[in-house]
């Protein structure tokens, strides 16, 4: 393509999570989380760190607002801790300090020209929820529902982009299959389902909140962010292989995608996969996939734009020998694999491939009635001896945003806008934090947790100030 053009409203942001900077996990009045539990938990997390303190946003929001006014951002995406605002989790006692706090961050952003994007829900229930069943149990649906609506009540009249759950994936997987993520459940093939199921109807309960309720006067728009790798076949001329991505896909993006643009139900090859699994394991007679009753409501069409988080990708082959027990792994029966081609970036689950982000991009766009999307989360990681000077970083977010200006011009996508992960380096969940993803540095071994720009951070700016000035390139 000879020149790189973006909508001259196009969204230009960079994001964090609440528990990951904030810091100030007790004070004024926070309830814990379960992360807070799950961190002070021998064994849970890299070098037992925490996010105690973190980068201590919750005192040093300044800082943090300096840094993304260096950026020049147009949008911020931050997520506010349900604890914080409401310390047992519901709204029978609600913490005046925790919406000052979101509320000044609000003021401040938007009198810096900087449009707020929220995320109610980033991994961190409530520990007194989880005490009660936690996502496991259908009541945290309407809790969650709750929440939103003072959310909404409190905060809309300034907050015109919403993100009710982040990465339910992640959070139904890791958090209660494979127990790396908290509240730490190692219930194999059973509590992923079901928690992916309440997660799904919390959403949506709080989409439909928001559409009668608060939109006709508010006029935001509200989604749901869902993460995905871009599968493709390891050889595409075998079939086996054809169909195991299109498995993988179908258990990752579309498990949550698919009931909310597509048929308000799960994909058919992911039930049918899990009724055969389940029947073939005697499981108490019937599937672990949850179906939704006439009582649930209505999944389909409760997303106002498409929120991708996207970091890598993958390919995929027939699982071959899966063994014949209660996992998402036997599920699915696939197995992924990295192409030796692709660079690895810090972590090891992290293969540099913009060009993936652009093919899933074009999926999305022929699969899901081509929606608006926002691109929510994209990032790059750094391990090791620091380096400011990030030269494979910054080439990293040049690809990338190349390859997101494809998909708009040459493939019709409709990507409103692009949120790198993350503004500063942050406590990385199980990686503590020995992994960093900012593009700002934070040390956090000095007591001021004093932020330096990286490199990449000016590369981003430079960026920013040209297509937000009308330039191209």
């Amino acid at each position: 393509m000879s020149e790189i053009i973006f909508p001259p409203d196009f969204a230009w942001g960079a994001g964090t999570a609440a528990y990951q900077i904030e810091g100030g996990w007790q004070a004024d009045g926070k309830g814990p989380s379960i992360w807070d539990t799950f961190c002070h938990e021998e064994g849970r997390v890299f070098g037992e760190q925490n996010g105690d303190v973190a980068c201590n946003s919750y005192e040093l929001w300044e800082k943090d607002l300096e840094c993304i006014q260096q950026l020049g951002l147009t949008h911020y995406r931050l997520s506010f801790s349900w604890a914080r605002l409401l310390p047992h989790g519901t709204t029978q006692h609600v913490n005046q300090k925790g919406v000052q706090y979101y509320n000044k961050v609000i003021d401040d952003l938007l009198a810096c020209n900087v449009s707020p994007m929220v995320t109610l829900y980033h991994f961190d229930l409530p520990q007194a929820l989880q005490d009660q069943g936690g996502w496991k149990s259908p009541s945290t649906a309407g809790l969650f529902d709750s929440y939103a609506r003072f959310c909404f009540q409190t905060f809309g009249d300034r907050v015109k982009l919403w993100i009710t759950i982040n990465e339910p994936y992640v959070c139904a997987k890791l958090g209660n299959e494979d127990g790396i993520h908290a509240p730490g459940l190692r219930e194999k093939g059973t509590a992923a389902y079901l928690v992916g199921h309440n997660m799904l109807r919390g959403h949506a309960m709080a989409w439909h909140s928001y559409d009668s309720l608060y939109r006709p006067q508010q006029k935001g728009a509200v989604s749901l962010a869902i993460n995905s790798d871009w599968i493709e076949p390891l050889d595409p001329g075998r079939e086996a292989d054809v169909a195991a991505a299109e498995r993988d896909l179908a258990f990752t993006l579309g498990w949550f995608a698919w009931p909310v643009f597509v048929t308000g139900d799960y994909p058919e090859i992911m039930r049918s996969a899990i009724d055969a699994q389940s029947a073939k394991l005697k499981h108490s007679g019937e599937s672990r996939l949850p179906r939704f009753s006439e009582d649930d409501p209505t999944i389909l069409g409760t997303a106002d734009f498409f929120a991708l988080n996207h970091y890598t990708s993958r390919k995929a082959t027939a699982g071959g020998d899966c063994e014949e027990t209660l996992c998402m792994k036997s599920d699915r029966n696939v197995e992924e694999v990295v192409d030796s081609s692709w660079p690895i970036c810090g972590v090891s689950w992290l293969a540099v491939v913009p060009s993936g982000l652009r093919k899933l991009l074009k999926y999305i766009k022929d699969t899901f009635h081509n929606p608006a999307v926002y691109i929510t989360e994209n990032g790059f990681s750094q391990v090791g001896p620091l380096q400011i000077e990030d030269v494979h970083r910054c080439q990293f977010y040049k690809d990338t945003i190349l390859e997101v200006a494809k998909a708009i011009e040459e493939d019709g996508v409709d990507v409103r806008g692009y949120f790198a992960w993350s503004l500063m380096d942050n406590f990385e969940w199980a990686d503590g934090f020995s992994v960093r993803f900012g593009l700002f540095h934070v040390d956090f071994s000095d007591a001021e947790l004093s932020r330096t720009v990286y490199r990449s951070g000016k590369e981003y700016a430079k960026i920013i100030a040209k297509y937000t000035s009308g330039q191209s390139k």
